[in-house]
Formats: C-alpha cells, sequence, structure tokens
C-alpha cells in the first residue's frame, strides 16, 4: 500500500483518503471519488459586527470613565481603549485567512473531502490527492487543485 500523504489531520494512501476532525473521521475510497474540485472559501476572521460590539463597548468605557472620575480619567480611558482597539483589529485580522476546501462526489453523492485554512498543508493534500487519483484508475476530472 502507498501512502501519498500522512499528516496530523489527514492521511491519502492509495486506496483510502481519511481527514480527521476533531469531532468526526471521514474516510472515503479513492477509487469512488469523482468530479474534485478545490472551493476557496470566504475568509474566517471575525465579522464587521463583531468589531463592531468591540468598538460600542470601548466607547462605553470611556464615556463611563468620564463621567465617573472627570476628564483626565477620560482621556486616559480613550488612550487605553484606542491601544485595545489597535491590538483587536491587528489580532482579528491576521486571523482572517481562508478557508479551502475539496469537494467531489463519492458513490452518487456531493461531499465536503477536506478542508484547511492552511494553504501549505492544503496543497499538500491537494496534490497527494491528484496523484493518489491519476495512479489508480482511469482518468478522471480533478479541476483547480491548487491554491494560488
Amino acid at each position: 500500500m502507498r501512502t501519498y500523504y500522512r499528516g496530523p489531520d489527514a492521511l491519502l494512501t492509495d486506496d483510502h483518503f481519511i481527514w480527521r476532525t476533531p469531532s468526526s473521521t471521514r474516510m472515503f475510497a479513492v477509487r469512488e471519488l469523482r468530479d474534485v474540485t478545490l472551493v476557496r472559501g470566504e475568509p474566517t476572521g471575525s465579522s464587521v459586527a463583531g468589531l463592531a460590539a468591540t468598538a460600542a463597548g470601548l466607547v462605553t468605557l470611556t464615556v463611563a470613565s468620564w463621567s465617573i472620575a472627570g476628564p483626565a480619567a477620560g482621556y486616559v480611558a480613550a488612550a487605553v481603549a484606542a491601544l485595545i482597539a489597535s491590538i483587536v483589529v491587528a489580532a482579528r485580522s491576521s486571523r482572517s485567512a481562508r478557508r479551502w476546501s475539496l469537494q467531489g462526489t463519492y458513490r452518487g453523492m456531493p461531499v465536503l473531502l477536506y478542508s484547511s485554512p492552511d494553504p501549505r498543508v492544503f496543497n499538500q493534500v491537494t496534490r497527494a490527492l491528484r496523484r493518489a487519483i491519476e495512479d489508480t484508475g482511469p482518468t478522471r476530472p480533478a479541476r483547480g487543485l491548487a491554491v494560488v
């Protein structure tokens, strides 16, 4: 049995493709996969609503400090709020990676074969799957299996 890819969340041999998630394990026979397609997802970071809620909380903190302790405390609270806001925006934007997915048909049903936010790992899995599909039988379409 030839192993094309072995990683923490996926195993791909010439017979099976296994995807392990925290909640489940999915196993597919490579010979029964059809119409494998790469799908680029939306960013996985926080939404605008999350940023708006953070900003509203910081404005409330600043106004409350100003009204309770006076203008000096209000200026300090505003500076702290601006610092916290910039940290939150930086942290959320660094997590806004796209989630890449492989979809296909398995035994006549459309399925999600694999998904990852890490383009390097995702490309390794897709290359391995492409090789496994090519090596296991007649030519079948595998459209766009690379992240650009």
